[in-house]
């Protein structure tokens, strides 16, 4: 008798689990529809002033440069030797696409061995303990 009372209750609980219209299942009630939405309104701005004569119209600014120099600042100044150090070096003959052409995955690199990696690898230093091995072939 206790077994057939777990069973009902059992099968009673897992029929509430079924689909239909029951008590829990109503429509829920729209959050929107409660409540009257207030029409938006903008303040006006009184701080706004016509443009000066001259000054270029907002439609024929780039926006996408505008937006890089407030990000970045424009170029920065380079000092007297800095300067003459890139013009030496050949600033004028560089090509534009360099910086792209190098992150391709598709450039080809030498692998210049084991002796560059410890170069590049090497703690910095003044040089006094720095030492040079020839390596044998």
């Amino acid at each position: 008798m206790r077994k057939l009372i777990l069973a009902a209750g059992l099968i009673s609980m897992l029929s509430a689990c079924g689909g239909g219209g029951g008590l829990f299942n109503r429509d829920r009630p729209d959050e929107f529809a409660v409540s009257r939405q207030a029409p938006l309104v903008i303040p006006p701005d009184y701080a706004l002033v016509p443009p000066a004569p001259g000054t270029p119209a907002a439609a024929s600014v780039d926006s996408s440069r505008a937006a890089v120099e407030a990000m970045f600042g424009g170029p920065a100044q380079r000092s007297a030797a800095e300067a003459a150090a890139l013009t030496a070096a050949g600033r004028a003959n560089a090509a534009a696409g360099i910086r792209s052409s190098v992150g391709d995955p598709g450039t080809e690199v030498v692998d210049k061995g084991a002796t560059t990696r410890e170069i590049i690898a090497a703690p910095e230093g003044d040089g006094q303990d720095a030492r040079a091995a020839v390596p044998q072939q």
